[in-house]
């Protein structure tokens, strides 16, 4: 028995109600508010890894520095110049202009020149600019060797506590050959 064409109930293609279409609204917004949360927690921890990388490479060039004036010794102690060390304009060679200075005079240009590079480099804390040191520990014993604490420390954005990292720099003597 054939069914007449006409008898049949139509079947309808009527779309999206606008309930659906609501809810799947809803369910997009709170996807995208998720991955905009992740993208700032993204963009924060981005900017602490350059921050942090940046005074890692910050403490490595002073320690550069001092190894390669390592006859200065005492001089690269920041408590000498009360804290602020004045720039000599030492130059390291004949291609560059600059005054030849002793071993002493070099190690304050290289910490004046360092102490603007870490408050040009990392933010301040709070009201004080970033605190940059070098401490120097002489010999324990003839023979032993000189050790050297390099600080830098900073607060970084949204945070309370200062971010500090410090290395310890030994220089054992060379011994007579």
């Amino acid at each position: 028995m054939l069914l007449n064409p006409h008898d049949r109930r139509r079947v309808s293609c009527r779309g999206f109600s606008l309930v659906e279409a609501l809810v799947a609204l809803l369910v997009l917004s709170i996807g995208l508010l998720g991955i905009a949360g992740l993208f700032v927690e993204s963009v924060r921890n981005s900017r602490t890894a350059l921050l942090r990388t940046q005074a890692i490479n910050l403490v490595g060039d002073m320690a550069d520095r001092i190894r390669a004036n390592a006859t200065a010794r005492a001089a690269y102690d920041i408590d000498n110049y009360g804290g602020a060390p004045l720039e000599r304009n030492c130059a390291p060679g004949p291609a560059v202009a600059g005054d030849n200075c002793s071993m002493a005079a070099l190690a304050e240009d290289d910490l004046a020149r360092w102490i603007t590079a870490v408050r040009t480099t990392l933010p301040a804390l709070g009201e004080d600019p970033p605190q940059a040191e070098v401490q120097y520990f002489p010999p324990g014993a003839p023979g032993g060797p000189e050790r050297y604490l390099i600080t830098v420390s900073w607060l970084e954005p949204g945070e309370d506590q200062p971010f500090a990292y410090r290395s310890d720099v030994l220089i054992v003597p060379r011994s007579a050959v």
